[in-house]
């Protein structure tokens, strides 16, 4: 079975061999090892992702745990090889319509998976949430700006596979991708990438008289220009002359939401997967 290992704390000498030493020594094959050394910040980081099939997985968990205990590191272990339906946390900001779209999906069993949780910086979704019996945790304050502490907790608490940023309108910080990368953080974006990044991709498609736009659904890494984590792109053409507002809400209503859903789709049914920053078609 994959597992991905992910190890983060303050940096010094000797942290990345005790849990190397450790995964081969129990015949596991390494993959894949990513690491990561901020001198500004003193931050070391770490994520290998093996091939292993451990007769006791939660002592296999609980011994990487303890050597990250003894380094001063944070440890965690997970596999998407699971034959239980996945755990999503979805994050919100203001828009409904795409976390409305997975919770739907999720109840018409179009995706194998389960919502127990929704976090937002605003309290727009909560509502939804509600409906859909998730429960609801506002983590931002009264300007919006989240308290990523409180996040990661929940995220742990709540046992989540998978985080949705579903419209969430901020840029998680490069420690918290760390501690869930190899493919946990999932971000809806609301332009066509890599032409139209940015807050307002819609306008600027706008602007250069497009007349096809779209939303990409793509793999969240720490390194933001890491390469190409595009997992789904889906794209709507509109006549010549077609009002922006127009554009928006066909945008927002009907294509960011089906964008999402097909994007986590391929990510739960295994199509696809993270591999070195790279998205790839899974055998």
């Amino acid at each position: 079975m994959e597992i991905i290992i992910t190890a983060i704390g303050e940096d010094h000498v000797g942290l990345a061999d005790p849990l190397i030493h450790y995964v081969t020594g129990e015949g596991a094959n390494i993959a894949e090892i990513q690491m990561y050394d901020h001198d500004d910040v003193a931050l070391f980081a770490m994520l290998l992702r093996i091939e292993h099939d451990p007769d006791d997985p939660e002592r296999f968990a609980e011994n990487l745990r303890e050597i990250g205990r003894r380094k001063g590191l944070t440890v965690r272990v997970w596999s998407p090889d699971r034959t239980e339906p996945a755990r999503i946390a979805l994050c919100t900001t203001y828009r409904q319509e795409p976390a409305l779209a997975v919770l739907r999906a999720v109840r018409d069993r179009i995706l194998p998976a389960h919502v127990p949780l929704m976090l937002g910086n605003r309290t727009t979704c909560r509502g939804i949430a509600e409906q859909f019996g998730a429960d609801w945790h506002m983590v931002g304050d009264a300007k919006g700006e989240v308290d990523y502490g409180r996040f990661v907790e929940l995220i742990d608490a709540y046992n989540i596979d998978y985080i949705v940023l579903a419209r969430f309108m901020r840029v998680l910080p490069p420690d918290v991708c760390w501690q869930f990368s190899g493919g946990r953080i999932i971000n809806l974006h609301h332009g066509l990438l890599p032409s139209y990044p940015g807050m307002r991709p819609y306008h600027d498609a706008y602007a250069d008289r497009m007349l096809t736009f779209g939303a990409t659904c793509h793999f969240i890494v720490p390194d933001l220009d890491a390469g190409n984590q595009i997992i789904c792109q889906t794209a709507f053409s509109v006549l010549p002359g077609t009002s922006l507002e127009e554009v928006v809400r066909i945008g927002q209503e009907d294509n960011e939401p089906r964008c999402l859903v097909e994007g986590l789709r391929r990510v739960l049914t295994r199509q696809v997967r993270l591999h070195f920053h790279h998205v790839v078609r899974r055998d």
